[in-house]
């Protein structure tokens, strides 16, 4: 079966991921009208994505953690509670029509975390004041500036002993560990650290996150089926990087990486290389897995205040380019969230086939993205969470309908926010579902 796909062209390939998507495997939709609604909205999307006009502009609530806090709960509380997290989300999706559903999926345990002893996340409670309203990603210099040759060396052993004992404190002992290819002819050499008592406990660490992991996203996955069975689409088929990002956010740090640019450039950029196939497979591992053929990018260093255009040519797009490309090789849509302003990167970003990926821009001009990549790129956006947050709905209508008479012209949008809320005036959501319903019809 797999050689018979390596055979297909790239659009036979998409194809055959969109037939999947709109045919779920294993799903049983509560009825043949729950059924045909589901494949309606799918097919929204992949007209969208496409660049053709579906019956109506396809809108995707900007939900993130509003279900939480409109349903009078904490953030801490849920952390620590995977069936009031369910019972929380269940209420949003009872309560707010879109074209997909928020999935619970995206707040970890808190219990999990505490186990294996994360470094590189502050959520309430740890590291955070117990009220704090949104978890954090903890950056910080997890690869060295002299440890390059390190990664390109061999990245799955700088992985294994360097990496996971600066980001998870549970595996500290992996950093005594001997390089693996030092196993080669003595299995056993990766296993003789298990005499120690430390290493003992890494593993039985490495256990009790497994247990807590599987009895955390169960309620999670029974949440997931219930909602396609009642006829909503999931929009998040994997994630991938920007190889630039991945040494930016994940090894090198902001000060780390834009040192690296003035003071080790050619490392820097035979890193990312290294980096694009690697980007490229997990992607398409993820969407294999899930069986949505949409794989999310969280652009976060290619914004236009964080480098020149020179630079993001020099430095960001090449390699995020081929990731992308090769994506697109295997029929997925890369879906690429750019977060910040992308104003002085339209024309750059321009350089991509026709109909192959989608742009979800955050406080990017929209109306002149249409006009750049409007004949390129789905678009997605803009709506902005501060008028979600403080405005009326009477205002976001409008700004809406602003949004779908220009992006929506000829089909190729999709109607979303800028990024997500976690409180607000639920009828400014409400408000984003009634601009499509009075002004995003296709006729």
């Amino acid at each position: 079966m797999e050689s018979k796909r390596t055979e297909l062209t790239p659009e036979e390939k998409r194809e055959e991921r969109f037939k999947r998507w709109l045919s779920p495997p294993g799903v049983k939709f509560s009825s043949p009208e729950v059924e045909a609604a589901y494949k309606k909205r799918v097919t929204r999307f992949i007209k969208a994505f496409k660049l053709e006009e579906p019956d109506q502009v396809p809108v995707i609530l900007p939900a993130g953690d509003f279900p939480i806090y409109h349903a009078g709960m904490t953030l801490k509380e849920v952390m620590y509670d995977n069936k009031k997290l369910c019972q929380a989300y269940r209420k949003f999706f009872n309560e707010f029509e879109a074209d997909t559903f928020s999935s619970p999926a995206m707040v970890f345990s808190g219990r999990a975390s505490e186990i294996i002893n994360s470094l590189i996340s502050k959520w309430p409670g740890h590291g955070l004041p117990d009220d704090a309203r949104m978890q954090q990603f903890v950056e910080g210099e997890y690869m060295k500036a002299d440890e390059y040759d390190v990664l390109l060396n061999d990245p799955s052993d700088f992985c294994l002993r360097y990496y996971l004992p600066r980001t998870i404190g549970a595996l500290a002992p992996l950093a005594s560990f001997s390089p693996l290819p030092h196993i080669l002819g003595m299995p056993n050499r990766f296993l003789g650290p298990a005499v120690m008592p430390e290493v003992q406990a890494m593993y039985q660490a490495i256990i009790e996150y497994g247990k807590e992991t599987a009895r955390w996203y169960e309620p999670i996955a029974d949440f997931n089926r219930e909602a396609l069975a009642a006829g909503y689409p999931s929009f998040f088929g994997g994630q991938s990087h920007a190889p630039f990002d991945i040494l930016g956010d994940t090894l090198r740090g902001t000060k780390g990486i834009f040192m690296d640019i003035y003071r080790q450039p050619d490392k820097l950029l035979e890193a990312m290389e290294m980096l694009t196939p690697i980007n490229i497979d997990c992607g398409l591992q993820m969407a294999n897995a899930s069986g949505i053929p949409i794989v999310f990018f969280a652009l976060h260093k290619g914004d236009d205040t964080f480098m020149s255009d020179k630079q993001y040519e020099k430095f960001y797009w090449p390699t995020f380019r081929k990731v992308i490309m090769g994506l697109i090789e295997e029929g997925i849509v890369p879906c690429l969230f750019a977060e910040g302003k992308y104003n002085n990167r339209l024309e750059i970003v321009s350089d991509l086939p026709k109909g192959k990926v989608a742009w979800y821009f955050d406080q990017t001009d929209m109306f002149r993205a249409k006009e750049v990549l409007g004949d390129v790129a789905c678009l997605a956006g803009n709506v902005p969470t501060s008028l979600l947050r403080t405005g009326t709905p009477r205002a976001v209508k409008e700004y809406c309908r602003k949004l779908i008479e220009v992006c929506g012209k000829g089909g190729g949008y999709i109607l979303t926010g800028g990024a997500s809320i976690d409180r607000g005036n639920p009828d400014n959501l409400r408000a984003i579902v009634e601009a499509v319903e009075e002004y995003g019809v296709y006729r």
